[in-house]
């Protein structure tokens, strides 16, 4: 990766004790599926007026976020993304969607 990119527009110190701070921001560990407060949502805006169910409230890394949305959609059999900490599911799925977080141990999961 080019560093040098990040550091364009900076002014360099003087001190050497300095470190550069990029501002990446660590991610948050992922809490046990027992303790996520997730809701299971149904929406249209911005798809054309096609269904999507999306999945809110996740806490934790981003990886584990895409694993949970990999695993949910290969159960609904279609596609979907995860977008900005939040899984989008093609279509209406919110029964099914609950159901398969209730019985992988998410049980603060709540139907919206």
């Amino acid at each position: 990766m080019a560093d040098w990119k990040e550091r364009l527009g900076m002014v360099y110190s003087t001190n050497p004790d300095f470190e550069y701070n990029c501002g990446e921001v660590e991610e948050e560990a992922t809490l046990p599926p027992a303790q996520q407060k997730l809701r299971v949502w149904r929406d249209t805006k911005g798809r054309g007026g096609k269904v999507a169910t999306i999945v809110r409230g996740f806490v934790g890394s981003t990886e584990d976020l895409q694993d949970l949305g990999r695993m949910l959609k290969q159960a609904c059999g279609v596609g979907g993304s995860v977008k900005e900490g939040e899984i989008i599911i093609q279509g209406d799925h919110r029964d099914r969607v609950t159901a398969l977080l209730l019985q992988k141990g998410y049980s603060q999961t709540k139907k919206v």
